[in-house]
């Protein structure tokens, strides 16, 4: 007959053994917490993958490709493509500088031929004043129209350059071979502001002395960093891409 524990006697409860790991039981490693992740597993880290977006400008392992924001993995353009590009602005500028420079010569110098031998007249009569005034006229037209020409040369070179580049992100002979030169923070066109500055800084190169211009257009060779950015691509900020 068993009589129920009395709860006055300290020694009528005996807890229940506890098991001991090690004879038959599988032993249990303790639990560590692991802010959210698997044991035995790295969290993922931001830009190398593992579906997170990488930040704008990351190189994936210097392969010739760039993660650029509203684009994705884009393609850097090589130096040599970038150097037809030029090549062939160079032939399209020539071309029209050409043919301003044809139609400004043919105007001075059919305004050349308007100028009249004075020499005929009497001097201080009516009729040597109005070949005076003839040849001054034909005189100053030819000089308007050979600063014209410069003019025209000038007003080109600066909106081909500057303007498309802003405003288009390609001058022809960048969109003949598929290149485009976008922001590296966003993929966007350079704008007014950014295809200005890297139009300007290799225009002061040539005004200083044409070696310098040349070093500036060499310069992405010396960028270590996989982008091929100039030193005129660092200060506007831009990249040069293949499409």
């Amino acid at each position: 007959m068993s009589y129920p524990p009395d709860p006055n006697n300290p020694y009528g409860q005996q807890p229940p053994p506890q098991q001991q790991p090690g004879y038959g039981y599988p032993q249990q490693p303790p639990q560590q917490p692991g802010y959210g992740y698997p044991q035995g597993q790295v969290p993922p880290q931001p830009g190398y993958g593992y579906g997170y977006p990488q930040a704008p400008g990351t190189i994936q392992a210097n392969n010739g490709y760039i993660n650029i924001a509203n684009l994705g993995m884009v393609r850097v353009a090589t130096m040599g493509q970038r150097f037809l590009a030029r090549l062939l602005d160079i032939l399209i500028s020539l071309v029209v500088l050409a043919i301003a420079f044809a139609l400004g010569l043919a105007g001075m110098i059919g305004l050349s031929s308007d100028l009249k031998d004075c020499s005929g007249y009497d001097y201080g009569t009516v009729s040597y004043s109005n070949c005076v005034n003839e040849q001054t006229s034909a005189s100053g037209g030819s000089i308007a129209a050979f600063f014209g020409m410069i003019a025209v040369m000038g007003i080109f070179n600066l909106l081909y350059e500057w303007l498309m580049v802003g405003l288009v992100g390609a001058t022809l002979g960048k969109m003949a071979l598929g290149l485009r030169v976008v922001k590296e923070a966003d993929g966007q066109n350079p704008g007014v502001g950014g295809g200005f500055i890297r139009f300007i800084i290799p225009q002061v190169g040539a005004f200083l002395c044409f070696l310098v211009q040349l070093l500036i257009w060499l310069s992405p060779f010396f960028d270590n960093s996989g982008k091929l950015q100039g030193w005129h691509d660092r200060a506007a900020g831009t990249v040069v891409i293949k499409r």
